[in-house]
């Protein structure tokens, strides 16, 4: 049994030759080992789960805390991107919030939008707030979390209480910088007292965030065991190691996959999750696609919901597709027409070119937190060393950081957001 395995994690390959570049396995490695973990190279999330094992008595008990100072059972997460689908998608995996109502998430600025989660929370002062922006001005996290901030106070006041701007302060922690000169939302946290020091640690991007602390305080609060906290972090950082040595690690495998089928000239690619464990995870693994890969043209999405309308265009012949498919092990009362169903799509996804199956460990409504923390750490390391593979490959230099880690085109709309035409966080 392989260590993968024992972290419930198991793969298969067909339809692609590893041995083109087992030549290569030492240098893809190396060039990613001197950049790991160094200031300014956005590769802090590799060693991040070891970092986390050390803290996840201080943040349950932060999560207790905030619980018994407003005695709210409620948690609302105000953050986008990242701060935003790495919750959703730990949640999912580890089988938490399944009703959707212990956590909820705004990450909007429209009054629709507003009027919709307001109705979904009820009486504000019923629900406690995690703001979670690294810079702390994040626009629409910041316009969300001043207007639920006054609505909280103005609850209180309504009611009666005096000290209203206190009661409501109770109610918010933040995960941002750990730095107040650089981030406006710790200035906010200290001078209102909110309650407790979260982090988002220097150099990891967000969408790599998955273990930063707004992901597992939310799990804390959701009621993640705090044991099996522990096994997810554990699993994550074996992986680490696993892909950060001289073999052809399953990190390396899936990073090489998808740089083959770029190499071989296939444009469109498509990684599907089966079953609703993955809802989230769709939208965490594009994001990360988008903004590390760049590339609009690979697709990712639940099956069977997404069966029926790609399906046509997925076994067509005319169309040269790179294929991978995630799915849970069955162990429940669905398992003969579930295996059989995943049976069907593998047979046909392997007829038509380049395919790899990942099959991960199930407990109850989610993964096992081994598989969780293992498949998790997987996606991230294979996104950069499908950027490695292939400008090794292709003999291209390497800029000073990864191009995978970074996201410079976003500042485009960024820039015409400052231009004056509105007004970060401005109560209207």
């Amino acid at each position: 049994m392989t260590t993968m395995t024992k972290l419930g994690i198991s793969t298969s390959f067909t339809g692609i030759d590893f041995d083109k570049y087992s030549s290569k396995v030492s240098e893809f490695v190396k060039e990613f080992s001197s950049r790991a973990n160094k200031k300014g190279q956005f590769l802090n999330w590799v060693n991040l789960p070891q970092e986390q094992l050390k803290r996840v008595d201080e943040i349950y008990s932060l999560a207790e805390k905030l619980k018994s100072q407003t005695g709210a059972e409620k948690l609302s997460v105000l953050g986008i991107g990242g701060s935003k689908h790495t919750v959703e998608h730990m949640l999912s995996i580890n089988g938490l919030n399944v009703n959707q109502d212990k956590i909820l998430f705004y990450s909007d600025v429209d009054s629709a939008s507003l009027e919709r989660y307001l109705y979904r929370l009820g009486d504000v002062t019923k629900s406690n707030y995690l703001i979670a922006s690294k810079s702390g001005s994040t626009f629409e996290t910041k316009d969300g979390f001043l207007r639920v901030l006054k609505m909280v106070e103005n609850e209180y006041k309504a009611k009666g209480y005096s000290n209203y701007q206190e009661l409501a302060n109770k109610h918010f922690i933040a995960v941002t910088d750990g730095n107040a000169e650089k981030s406006e939302l710790r200035r906010t946290s200290n001078e209102n007292g909110w309650l407790g020091d979260l982090y988002i640690h220097d150099d990891v991007g967000g969408r790599f965030s998955a273990f930063d602390d707004h992901a597992l305080f939310t799990l804390a609060y959701a009621g993640m065991a705090k044991s099996d906290m522990e096994k997810m972090l554990e699993a994550a950082q074996t992986v680490s190691e696993l892909s950060l040595s001289d073999e052809l690690s399953d990190a390396l495998k899936e990073g090489i996959f998808w740089a083959d089928a770029v190499l071989n000239g296939i444009s469109t690619s498509v990684h599907q999750y089966m079953g609703s464990i993955f809802e989230n995870t769709v939208y965490w693994h594009a994001q990360m696609q988008n903004e590390s890969v760049k590339d609009t043209l690979k697709q990712v999405a639940k099956v069977p919901d997404a069966m029926h309308h790609s399906a046509e265009a997925h076994f067509n012949p005319a169309n040269k597709y790179a294929f991978a498919l995630t799915t849970p092990k069955d162990n429940g009362v669905c398992r003969e027409n579930a295996e059989s169903y995943v049976d069907a799509l593998k047979k046909s996804y392997e007829s038509m070119g380049a395919f790899f199956n990942e099959s991960v460990e199930t407990s109850s409504m989610g993964l096992t937190p081994e598989a969780a923390g293992a498949m998790t750490q997987l996606r991230a390391f294979a996104t950069v060393y499908q950027e490695i593979v292939y400008k090794i490959m292709t003999n291209k230099s390497f800029p000073e950081v990864l191009d995978s880690v970074l996201q410079p085109h976003v500042e485009y709309y960024k820039k015409n957001l400052k231009g004056g035409v509105v007004v970060p966080g401005r109560i209207s």
